[in-house]
This record gives C-alpha cells, structure tokens and sequence, in this order.
C-alpha cells in the first residue's frame, strides 16, 4: 500500500519528491488503484497540474514493508515464560504469605487459599485469592504447595477437587515432617510424566535465587535430623515457658537469649508442636533422652555436694551404716553449718 500525505506547496518547476518513512502525517489522502495508474502514465507537467486539484502537492511518505522480526528476543521472551510457574498456596498464613511474597518478586503468579478471608493481603501483594477450592483448581495451576498444619494435611488434600486439575500438577509441602506426607502423596500423586522434573527445576531455582542452600536428603534421615534439632527446641521453649520466666534489671545475654526462645516457640500454635511429636516416630526417643539428661545433671549436681554438708547431713548414718531419717528441709540462707552430732531437728531453722 502506497500512503500520501499533505505537505508545503511544491513549486511548479520541481516535481513532487519521493521519500520513504516510517510514519504518515495527519491528513493522509488515499488514493484508488485507478487514480494510482493514472498518475504513473501522466508526465511531469500533466503531473503537476493533476495535483493542482488538491490544496497541497503530494509526496510519499509511507511504503509498506516486512518488518526484520527479532528472532533472538522472541526466544528469550518464550524462554523467560516457560520458567515462570503459576503456584497455588494451600494455607495462606504468615508462612505461606512470605512465601509468596518470594515468588511474586521473581514474576511467578501465585494464587492462595485458606479458610480464613485473606482477599485483601493477597490482593495487596499480587496475589489472587479464592475462596472455593474448586475455583483455584480450575485455574490450572503448575505447583500445588501446602503451607497447613501437620495435623490438618491429610483433610486438605482429600478436600482437593483433583478431577479439575492436570495430570501433570506438582504436589509440594514445607512441612516440618516428610515420611508422613510422603505416603499421603504416593496415594493422590496426579501423573508421572518426565516435565515434571524441569518444573520441579523451576521450583527450586526459586529458593536458590533467595540465597537458600538447597540438602538432598531421605524423608526418613530428614525427620530423624528434625526431631533433634527443631523439636527439641520447641520442646525446651515450652519447658522455660511454664516456668513462667521473666525480665529483670540483670539480665544476661544467655537469659535473653532464652526469653526469646520462648518468644518464638509460644507464638507457634500448639499444633505445631504437636505434630512434631505425633508425626515423627523419633520424637518419643528425644523425650526419653531428655529426661535420662535431666536426671544425670540431678547425679552429677548432688554428687558434688559438699562434704560439710554431706557430713551434716548422713554422718551419723554413715557411721551407723545405717541409713538416718531424711530431713524434711535444708538450712535456710545464711544460716551458719551446725556442728557434728548436733540433733537433726534442729537443722534447718536457723538456730544453734
């Protein structure tokens, strides 16, 4: 298509210029195929006083061409979308909200569901929310990732309306257990196709551009790494927290540091804790090496009582090789050690 366009007024002895541009200014006037031969077949002259009848001499301005295409752009472009991952988030609480914060930053779409109405902070951050399940699946989404409780799992999977998604969907869980999921996903695993493991790829190149050192590890040695690193912490948080402890004017950085322990275990649902017990089959082990710890600590304190007070307390017995009453109480703060052979019921009470 040849495209016209107004200009300044040629003078009469210079014949209209052809030029070749990109653009077309306004006022473009278009002429027909038969307007077109006329003026190929007419001479300069008759040319001249053929575009007197038009306010403005006329000039090319415009040939339609094939534009170069950018071959390597395009590839780039194709290759950019085919790692991007739409990533369905099942529990959208503080985890599962920080987690997709992480995937809205490198340009995946996430989508989210919980049970509570959390449109707005999805909508905040990028996200689109749904309510109904059935809703998110039909979305077809490439990574299904579980952010729920660990006693909750198993519910929210059979809730799943798998039949609306593709047999290639990848399942994944940040739980603090693996051997229990493990065998929940080898029952309601959807397909086994190879694309799978370039997803999976896609998946953690995430957490690797977040600076995290990815271990390959078993399900089994997992749990057996978590029961003595993470449930062992939850459990002595919860210890310290019955204690009921508190701050105080002199507080050393090994007391805060204990303050925060507690902090951070109490602000964890009991379920959590829970589940790390009731899910992991080395968490009972944990337990019973915590109270053999207690009570050796008990063996070793009391061993090194000293021998004053041991004297004061079981000589007579020991002289006896008889085993003496027990006292009921120790001597009170700064009451002095008693004498040898001084009668027991008088311990205790701070007098001579």
């Amino acid at each position: 298509m040849i495209s016209f366009s107004s200009t300044q007024p040629t003078p009469a002895a210079q014949p209209p210029t052809a030029s070749a541009s990109a653009s077309s200014a306004a006022g473009t006037s278009r002429l027909s195929h038969h307007h077109v031969n006329k003026l190929s077949s007419l001479s300069l002259p008759q040319l001249h006083q053929y575009s007197g009848r038009y306010r403005h001499g006329l000039r090319v301005r415009a040939i339609d061409a094939a534009q170069p295409y950018d071959c390597e752009a395009h590839l780039m472009n194709r290759f950019t979308q085919s790692t991007k991952l739409k990533i369905a988030i099942i529990g959208f609480g503080n985890f599962g909200q920080f987690l997709a914060k992480a995937f809205i930053r490198q340009g995946h779409t996430v989508y989210a569901h919980s049970r509570s109405n959390y449109l707005s902070v999805a909508q905040s951050m990028g996200a689109a929310f749904f309510s109904d399940l059935h809703d998110l699946c039909e979305q077809h989404p490439d990574v299904i990732l579980i952010c729920t409780s660990i006693i909750s799992t198993e519910s929210v999977l059979k809730s799943l309306p798998l039949q609306r998604l593709r047999r290639n969907t990848l399942f994944v869980d940040v739980l603090s257990v693996k051997e229990f999921p493990k065998n929940i996903f080898l029952q309601v695993r959807i397909g086994n196709e190879d694309s799978r493991l370039s997803r999976v790829e896609n998946f953690l190149d995430i957490f690797k551009k977040e600076g995290c050192r990815m271990v390959e590890m078993t399900c089994a040695e997992h749990d057996k790494y978590a029961a003595g690193t993470q449930f062992i912490t939850h459990t002595m948080g919860r210890i310290l927290e019955k204690l009921q402890l508190d701050s105080t004017p002199i507080n050393t950085k090994g007391y805060e540091t204990l303050l925060d322990l507690v902090d951070n275990t109490a602000s964890d649902s009991f379920d959590l804790y829970y589940g790390l017990f009731m899910y992991n089959k080395n968490a009972m082990e944990q337990l019973e090496r915590l109270d053999l710890a207690f009570e050796a600590l008990k063996k070793e304190l009391f061993g090194h009582l000293h021998e004053i007070l041991r004297k004061q307390l079981f000589g007579k017995a020991e002289e006896q090789g008889l085993r003496g009453p027990l006292l009921a109480k120790l001597p009170k703060n700064g009451a002095p050690f008693l004498p040898p052979g001084t009668p027991l019921e008088n311990v205790g009470d701070g007098s001579n």
